[in-house]
Formats: structure tokens, sequence, C-alpha cells
């Protein structure tokens, strides 16, 4: 295409809003000692408020591709940030536990699903055909940019002003870019053919790309190919989320200062940034599924890693390689679930797949805190995370390839 393509704008858009709605909610680490500090909870009971917030988080993502489907990207935008600025300023002024949970575990968590990437996969399905794997990993590199700038940035608010504030300054600067974004950048309305050229849109044999309208989401939710992605997205969860949550706490216990962990935690996202660019050419033009099996694999044996690293040097490498492949699994995810079902369910799809990813964050969240209390060690939990991820390094191989096309909803037709 000789012109600017309007589509690049709304992926900046959507890059941003994500760097803002996952880097809060899965860099809940430099959150976590000082609230156990002020107040006065054990590990144990933040863990578990935490952990209900990633499933409340998850839940929240279905009922954002419904919204999504039914209203558009705009309005469930706006709402979810309308939330997430109730619920800021609940979480500062509460102090028991059930008070803290229903404003920092449910509505904050409710507020940025409403927001996160489930949200914005759908529109960037639609405006791109061509490049929509390079597209969706810029929609992941928010993710890993959150984690990369956010996690010093908290770090540094926190010890500059404290907790309180720095939630209330995170909601006014999302406040400042949402609102904005949401009115003037996002649109629904695609061009017919999206991004792909005339030459293209001329040669595409009659018919290829369809998917059946009569294909329900009921039919599509017993499909193997669903589940393996679910799958995989729970040994994602369960993973990020352990690192956003215990990563600091857990470099920290291993003699690590508060700066160093938090750097070593961000360097992930940083180098995820950039391996974006190569990863997301890749994506359009070799199998997605063994471009996700990779990224599974080489993640999993960096939790072992993280594990043992006891010199700095140690600990940077092991982030800096991790960060190649940290960026990855979500964006081949959704793309593949848009290959194999097509635009029209993707949202909602994606939204029901990424739950599983949040039964993960739940899960590990939980046990993160509960292992250590327990046991005195991390690696139940960091071990558990590099098991999970090699095993969804196998699952996802068996996934159809980009070519597939879905021609019928029994389940065992994908085996």
């Amino acid at each position: 295409m000789g012109s600017w393509y309007f589509g690049w704008n709304i992926v900046a858009a959507a890059t941003v809003l994500t760097l803002l709605t996952v880097g809060m909610r899965m860099g809940i680490g430099p959150f976590f000692l000082p609230m156990v500090q002020d107040l006065g909870f054990s590990r144990s009971l933040l863990s578990g408020i935490i952990a209900i917030g990633m499933l409340c988080y998850g839940l929240g993502m279905p009922l954002a591709g419904y919204l999504v489907g039914r209203h558009g990207t705009r309005p469930v935008l706006l709402l979810g940030n309308a939330v997430v600025v109730a619920a800021s300023i609940w979480t500062v002024n509460a102090r028991d536990p059930v008070s803290f949970l229903l404003a920092f575990g449910i509505l904050l968590s409710l507020g940025l699903a409403l927001a996160s990437p489930i949200t914005l996969t759908p529109v960037l399905a639609r405006w791109f055909i061509r490049r929509r794997g390079m597209a969706l990993f810029f929609l992941s590199t928010g993710s890993m940019a959150g984690i990369a700038i956010m996690t010093p940035l908290l770090t540094s608010a926190i010890q500059a002003a404290g907790w309180q504030a720095t939630i209330l300054g995170f909601a006014a600067v999302y406040t400042v870019f949402t609102v904005p974004m949401a009115l003037f950048v996002i649109r629904d309305d695609a061009p017919p053919h999206a991004d792909q050229t005339a030459e293209q849109v001329a040669a595409q044999p009659a018919g290829m790309g369809s998917r059946p309208e009569s294909l329900k989401l009921r039919d599509a939710l017993r499909t193997a190919p669903f589940w393996k992605i679910t799958l995989g997205l729970f040994a994602c969860g369960f993973s990020m989320n352990l690192l956003g949550t215990h990563g600091v706490p857990m470099l920290m216990d291993h003699g690590f200062d508060a700066t160093t962990s938090s750097l070593g935690v961000g360097l992930i996202g940083l180098v995820a940034i950039f391996s974006t660019l190569a990863l997301g050419r890749i994506s359009d033009s070799l199998p997605r599924k063994k471009l996700l099996a990779a990224i599974y694999f080489v993640r999993g044996l960096g939790f072992f890693a993280l594990l043992v690293a006891g010199a700095h040097w140690e600990l940077y490498v092991t982030a800096a390689i991790g960060g190649i492949v940290w960026a990855g699994s979500i964006a081949m995810s959704s793309a593949i679930l848009a290959d194999i079902y097509g635009v029209r369910l993707v949202g909602v799809l994606y939204g029901c797949a990424y739950l599983g990813h949040q039964v993960g964050a739940m899960a590990s969240s939980w046990l993160g805190g509960w292992g250590y209390e327990t046991f005195g060690t991390h690696w139940l939990a960091f071990g558990s995370a590099g098991v999970l991820l090699l095993a969804a390094a196998v699952i996802v191989l068996f996934l159809p390839s980009r070519e597939f096309t879905l021609t019928a909803p029994p389940l065992a037709a994908y085996n």
C-alpha cells in the first residue's frame, strides 16, 4: 500500500492501552511487600486476594468480548476506564480484607479486563489480514512494555510516594491516555479487505478465509483446537503472573536488592519489546503452532534458570534470553484462533480461552505465597511454572496449521 494505513494508528493506541492495563494487573510485585507491611496482611492473605482478582480479571474477559461484539470497542473502553478510576479510589481507602478484596481484587480487575487485549484483539483482527501476526505481536509488546517500563516505575513511585499515591497516579495517567484514544483513534469499521493489496484480493480464491456463519459459539467451544489454546494459556498465565506477583519477592529472598530484582524482571519485558519485531515477521511466514511451541519451551527453561541465578550477570542473562520469547504466546494464540475460527468469533473465543490464562494466574498467585510460607522455598511454584510451560510446548504442536479451515464442529474432527 502506497499511503499510510490507518490500522497502524489503532495498533499504536492498542499497544499503549495494553501497556497500562497489563502493566498494572500483571505488575503486582512492587506493591506486594508494601501492602503487606502497611495493611498488616499476611503473604497468604494478600496472595489469596490477588488470586481472586486474577480470576475476576479472567471472568471479565468473555464479558469484554461479548460487550465488544454487541456495542463496539469504544464504549467498552470508556466503561472500563470509569470502573478503574472508581476502583482505584476505593482501594486506597480500604483497610480491612473484605473491602480490599472488593476494591483491589474484584472491581479493579473487572475494570482492567474491559480495556484488556481481549477488547482490542477483535478490532485489530478486523483491520489486518495480511499482517495479522505482526499487528497482534505489537499488541503483545504492550504487555511486555508494561512489565519492562511499569515495574521499575511503580517501584520508584512506591518508594517515593507510597503505594496509595501510586495507584491514584496510575488511574489519572490511565484516564489521560484511554479517553482520547477511545474517542479519536479506535475505529471498528475496517476497510472491506483490510490491509490486503489489490493484487492479493484479486488472486484470492472465492470463499477463501471465510467461516460458516452458522457456526455457533457453543460448537466452537467443543473443538479441540480451542482447548489446546486454552491449556497453553493456562501455563502462560500461571508463569507470567507468578513472575509479576512473586518474581521480585523471590529474587529479594535469594539475596538481590529491590532495585536489582525489579530491573531483572523489567529486563524481560524490555528485551521482549525489541524481539517482537522479529517474531512478528516470522509469525506471518512460518507455522504459528511451531513458533508458539518454541516460545513455551524456552520460557519454561527460563523459570528453572531464574531459580538458580545467584549473581547479577546470571539474572540479567536469564532475563534477556527469556525476554526474547516472552511476548509471543498471547499474540500467537489470538492469531491462531482468528485463523481457525474467523474474525466473527475471535473476540468471545479469545475471552473464553483467556479465562484459562487467568485461572492459571489465580493458581500461581496463591501457590507462590502459600508455597513459600509453608516450605520456605520458591521451588514449588517456580518449578511448577517451568513444568507447565514445557508441557504446553508439546500440546500446541498438535494444533491445526494456519491453513486449517473449520468445516464441522465435532470435537473428534480436530484430534
